[in-house]
């Protein structure tokens, strides 16, 4: 269950946008009991001008992570804030679409047009003309970098 691939879409006047179907079909594919959420998960990304989303799956998995740290340490409660203070959960509609808050979309600067963008595990929402420039910046490092990135783990000698 990965979320691959890129998707463009249009966000309408409400801020809804519609999540891409093999998207939407990961996260179905995520085991829940009969009245559990069924959406994604947003927060504003650490790394890039976008937002990050998931399923509640991945957001269970990074809340325990948190858990696992000191509980009256600095760090912690940084994770917590941000992490966990600075997520939404949005429902899916009848039709596969999600309302993104204003202060998401605004600090991604998307407007018009969303780029979904799958990383695996998680994907990522941009400002299209943003994911252009960044991902012909990725695709140099890749192709530099390419000699480190292995399909099997290196025998140990």
């Amino acid at each position: 269950m990965l979320f691959l691939s890129t998707y463009l879409n249009k966000i309408d006047k409400k801020g809804r946008v519609s999540v891409p179907a093999p998207f939407r079909a990961v996260i179905a594919m995520i085991p829940r009991s009969g009245d559990e959420f069924l959406g994604i998960v947003a927060y504003g990304s650490f790394l890039h001008p976008c937002i990050e989303a998931c399923g509640m799956d991945r957001m269970e998995k990074l809340s325990d992570s948190i858990d696992n740290l000191d509980p009256y340490s600095d760090n912690r409660d940084a994770f917590a804030t941000t992490i966990l203070g600075g997520s939404v959960q949005l429902a899916f509609d009848s039709e596969g679409r999600v309302a993104i808050p204003d202060n998401l979309l605004k600090s991604a600067g998307i407007k018009e047009s969303a780029m979904f963008v799958g990383k695996g595990k998680t994907f990522e929402i941009w400002r299209p003309e943003s994911y252009a420039e960044y991902s012909a910046k990725a695709r140099e490092i890749a192709k530099k970098e390419r000699a480190s990135l292995q399909l099997t783990k290196p025998r140990d000698k």
